[in-house]
Order: structure tokens, then C-alpha cells, then sequence
């Protein structure tokens, strides 16, 4: 399962990495996959269907193939900043979510 995509510049960024902003050593690999089954969990939890398809296409969730804003913008029929909006207000509730944890 690839939690990957790309930022505006062409970087690659994880979806865990703007949740938590830190750096993760080897040894962190079996609380990453705690983490990541958490992440789905909150997902469910606190996300609506079209927030989580769009984390799913831009990161690569559930085996799909990151896709860029534009790309993702073309297939939904919205603009490219709308879906930007919808990316950062999930982002947003999910960071929450942990926050609180």
C-alpha cells in the first residue's frame, strides 16, 4: 500500500508526513502500520465519501496510483482548486483527529 503522492512542486509527500510533520527512523515501521490502520479507521470515522476518494486518488490509498490535483479535477468534473479546498479540509479534520488522541 503506497500513502504517497506529489505536492504542487513535483515532490513526493506521505499523507502521514502532513499529519505529522516529523521524521520516522526504521525502528518506527510497526508503529507506522499501527498508524496507517488508524488512518483508514479515522478516515470512515470522520471523513465524507468525497474527501476520502480524493485522499485515496492523491496519496495512492488502497492500491490506487497517486494522481495529481488536475488529474483528479478532470476525472470528478471539478476545478483544480476545488479539489485543493476538499484535500486541505480533510487533511485539516484528520489532523484533528489525531491531535486529540
Amino acid at each position: 500500500m503506497n500513502l504517497y503522492g506529489k505536492d504542487k512542486d513535483d515532490n513526493e509527500i506521505t499523507l502521514l508526513e502532513i499529519l505529522e510533520n516529523d521524521e520516522r527512523s526504521i525502528e518506527d515501521e510497526i508503529d507506522l502500520k499501527l498508524k496507517t490502520k488508524k488512518l483508514f479507521e479515522k478516515m470512515k470515522k470522520v471523513l465524507k465519501d468525497r474527501e476520502i476518494t480524493i485522499l485515496e486518488l492523491r496519496f495512492g490509498l488502497n492500491g490506487k496510483v497517486p494522481k495529481t490535483q488536475n488529474e483528479i479535477a478532470k476525472m470528478l468534473g471539478i476545478s483544480r482548486s476545488y479539489v485543493s479546498r476538499i484535500e486541505t479540509k480533510a487533511i485539516n479534520k484528520l489532523s484533528k483527529e489525531f491531535q486529540e488522541v
